[in-house]
């Protein structure tokens, strides 16, 4: 009875979810040419290893500066326009990088190109649960699983340019040609449906403050963001850590890059089809926490697996485990009472600066108390992994609040 009243979606919805994918996919293929590049980028700007790392992880530091702002305005004026203003300046930066001589030109024009998926990240739950509604999981999963794609293209065809200027041209263009379908094609709301309306506060209009303010009072957000955040440290500590670890257990560097490139695949299939999955069910609660656990299982024995298929298969199902919950984490906010469509991109913004920020200080953390063992690393790592089943439990069940609307 409840799925015969979910509201009927308009096909132009995989218009908006090829575009913003797609933009996704490029954003990751841009940023990456930085590692698939780096012997011949490194000694061309005199880089040492912590510039190049900052460099690496430049497009994403934006975004935490931006985020909530991103989402605020998006809120009052639509994420199109938002978004659009991003992607002039990213584009801008693109191109930039052809000439960049050294590291701070490069980092700049860097921080510019990563301007417009921060704004498209913030804005991801209000895009998709408009258009998506009963299905935003779903399209948060592609969307989620398009960034993996860009990272293989990018170390996949890095090596087939010949040079590094042919190589940023080339993404620049497509992001370009992408930048001017983003403009013609996406629309905010399917036809025949409004934007929220602003109220009246105060004998004037509400600001983007008031709408951050509403996402701030949000203790269910709160969570989320902190789940998210969580989750994303503990899988970026564990993928950053794996290369090194396998070639301390003899692997040469390229068999220790390759393996650990399997764990991408893994996610990437988790993100594209957990949603999915986890929609079969009638309560998402305890099977999303049983992934989540069984997740930080699979990175804490990691280093006892025998080298060869047992270790592949594992890194894949860890992959897989720890992808399947993050896109549908992310969408959560939209569905609270408190939240809902008109305050979606705020809320995202929050999510995107919270998680982001833990992101960055949870590797930290686990290397301080992990040390230099790789046992103890991932053990911490995993335990961290799956300690967020916690926030799931916190949280309402996300099948149930998305079927009651």
């Amino acid at each position: 009875m409840e799925e015969k009243q979910l509201p009927k979606l308009s096909n132009y919805r995989w218009v908006i979810l090829a575009i913003a994918a797609s933009l996704d996919m490029i954003s990751n293929y841009v940023q990456f040419q930085i590692s698939a590049l780096a012997t011949q980028i490194m000694p061309e700007l005199h880089l040492t290893q912590p510039q190049f790392s900052s460099l690496l992880m430049a497009p994403m530091l934006i975004a935490v500066f931006l985020s909530i702002p991103a989402g605020s305005l998006a809120d009052k004026f639509g994420a199109k326009k938002i978004v659009t203003v991003g992607l002039v300046v990213s584009v801008i930066g693109a191109f930039g990088r052809l000439w960049a001589s050294n590291f701070i030109t490069m980092m700049i024009i860097l921080l510019l190109f990563g301007v417009y998926m921060a704004l498209l990240n913030a804005n991801t739950m209000k895009l998709f649960g408009t258009w998506f509604k009963q299905d935003t999981n779903m399209a948060m999963g592609i969307f989620f699983a398009s960034a993996s794609v860009g990272i293989m293209l990018s170390q996949i065809t890095g090596p087939m340019f010949p040079n590094v200027q042919t190589a940023y041209i080339f993404s620049s263009v497509v992001l370009l040609i992408l930048a001017v379908c983003w403009i013609v094609f996406v629309k905010d709301v399917p036809a025949g449906e409004e934007l929220p309306k602003q109220e009246v506060v105060a004998e004037h209009k509400e600001s983007s403050w008031d709408f951050f303010k509403v996402a701030a009072k949000s203790k269910k957000t709160w969570i989320v963001a902190m789940s998210v955040g969580f989750g994303m440290g503990a899988s970026e500590a564990f993928s950053g850590i794996l290369p090194q670890a396998f070639a301390a257990r003899g692997m040469t560097p390229t068999q220790a890059g390759t393996i650990a490139a399997i764990a991408t695949v893994g996610s990437m299939c988790g993100s594209a089809f957990g949603p999915a999955i986890v929609d079969k069910s009638k309560r998402a609660k305890p099977l999303m926490m049983l992934i989540t656990i069984l997740g930080g299982i699979s990175m804490a024995i990691t280093w006892y697996m025998p080298l060869g298929i047992v270790l592949t298969a594992n890194l894949i199902l860890g992959g897989l485990l720890g992808a399947m919950t993050g896109p549908i984490m992310q969408a959560m906010p939209i569905q609270f009472p408190e939240i809902g469509p008109k305050y979606a991109g705020s809320a995202g913004g929050l999510v995107g600066t919270i998680s982001l920020l833990l992101s960055y200080c949870v590797p930290v953390i686990i290397s301080a108390i992990a040390g230099k063992s790789y046992v103890t690393t991932f053990i911490v790592q995993g335990t961290v992994f799956a300690l967020t089943a916690i926030f799931i439990a916190l949280l309402p069940d996300a099948n149930s609040a998305r079927r009651h609307g």
